[in-house]
């Protein structure tokens, strides 16, 4: 068989949650699978080569333009041209039209969901996004052959939102994983040259903050504003993908200048760095608002960082009992939180076990056989 995978976003330079999903799909399946063909679609506007063809796997470069012309009308051309048995749409959304038997990844629906701070809030090109998502996927919902999402939690949700019967074989959920070289590091070359490449302490906390509301930064900022005040010597707070202009703006929101010296802001960072900023971190926070899945919690526990997260959506699930569980909403509950661990040393050698544990339950290969058998699935069925 031949699948076609979308991979639009892959040689963008600064690549996030889905396009690491969907380059650890792509390297494990041409690992694993060499009696099938794979077309991976990619939009050629930046050259970050994250993939190299080989016997199985063909690059097919579509030039660019606006997003949805690119997927609507060049991708589906594309895929019918390379006679595709199937097209693996990997990021929420996909052709509403095609020849070809369209599948489709559905990591979340936030957007198509009644929460106040999600709709309201972020950036225009987030919001933006958010009205595509609200006009595609409801349409491709229905026409595709298969749809995978990221967590029970999440594939619940769908099946509410969309009316799913319980038998529904279509709705299936496969977890993500942690990608190998999220290990501990503890070669000091390689920890200092981090340290010296992002300006970064020798301990901090760790939040991967951007501008998305359901990250909740602005409660994090609430919170360790909080900790700071009540707290001889707090440990400084390292806030990734955050420009200064937009943390000087969240500060003065909330009266909370007085903690911006304690703030390091090293912008965005290469993946291969994170390892060594996870090591270096005394406690990684990570109290979202709703997750469907959560992978920077499992990249931390790789690395042997104790993890503070949410009580809510998929973090219980895949945190599994090894982090520090705390209500998002609750400034109180948060800041508590990092002052425990901040102090407790054999509370955080703890959950650094645990985590450990539970992070090995998840690997890009298995998720990928898991995939596999779902392509061999959907067009054997398609044949019959």
């Amino acid at each position: 068989m031949k699948i076609g995978i979308e991979g639009q976003r892959l040689f963008r330079k600064k690549k996030h949650g889905m396009d690491m999903v969907a380059l650890e799909l792509i390297r494990n399946l041409q690992q694993i699978d060499h009696e099938n063909e794979y077309v991976v679609f990619v939009k050629p506007d930046e050259d970050d080569q994250v993939l190299t063809e080989s016997e199985n796997l063909t690059i097919h470069p579509i030039a660019g333009g606006p997003y949805p012309i690119w997927e609507q009308v060049k991708l589906p051309k594309a895929a019918a041209e390379e006679q595709c048995d199937l097209l693996h749409c990997t990021s929420n959304t996909a052709p509403t039209s095609s020849k070809v038997p369209i599948m489709i990844t559905l990591h979340d629906i936030i957007y198509l969901e009644s929460l106040s701070i999600i709709k309201k809030s972020g950036t225009w090109y987030q919001k933006l996004g958010n009205l595509y998502r609200r006009w595609n996927v409801p349409k491709v919902v229905k026409k595709s052959k298969r749809i995978i999402t990221v967590s029970e939690f999440e594939k619940e949700r769908i099946r509410d939102f969309f009316g799913f019967a319980d038998n529904d074989s279509r709705l299936e959920a496969v977890y993500n994983g942690v990608s190998e070289h999220f290990q501990p590091v503890r070669d000091s070359a390689k920890l200092g040259e981090v340290k010296n490449k992002y300006g970064l302490p020798d301990e901090f906390l760790f939040f991967l903050g951007n501008t998305d509301p359901k990250k909740n930064t602005e409660g994090v900022m609430e919170a360790y504003s909080q900790y700071v005040k009540e707290t001889e010597q707090p440990l400084p707070l390292v806030l990734l993908d955050y420009e200064e202009k937009l943390l000087d703006q969240l500060l003065r929101s909330k009266g909370i200048e007085d903690i911006k010296s304690q703030i390091i802001l090293p912008g965005y960072v290469v993946n291969k760095d994170l390892p060594a900023i996870y090591s270096m971190s005394v406690i990684f926070l990570y109290p979202s608002l709703r997750e469907s899945f959560g992978i920077p919690m499992l990249e931390a526990m790789s690395c042997g960082t104790p993890v503070i997260t949410s009580n809510t959506s998929s973090m219980p699930e895949v945190s599994g009992g090894a982090a520090k569980i705390v209500n998002p909403y609750s400034i109180d509950e948060i800041k508590e939180a990092i002052k425990e661990l901040a102090t407790n040393e054999e509370k955080r050698n703890e959950l650094i076990e645990q985590g450990y544990n539970q992070a090995a339950k998840f690997t890009w290969k298995s998720m990928a056989e898991k995939v596999l058998q779902i392509y061999k699935d959907v067009v054997n069925n398609q044949k019959k």
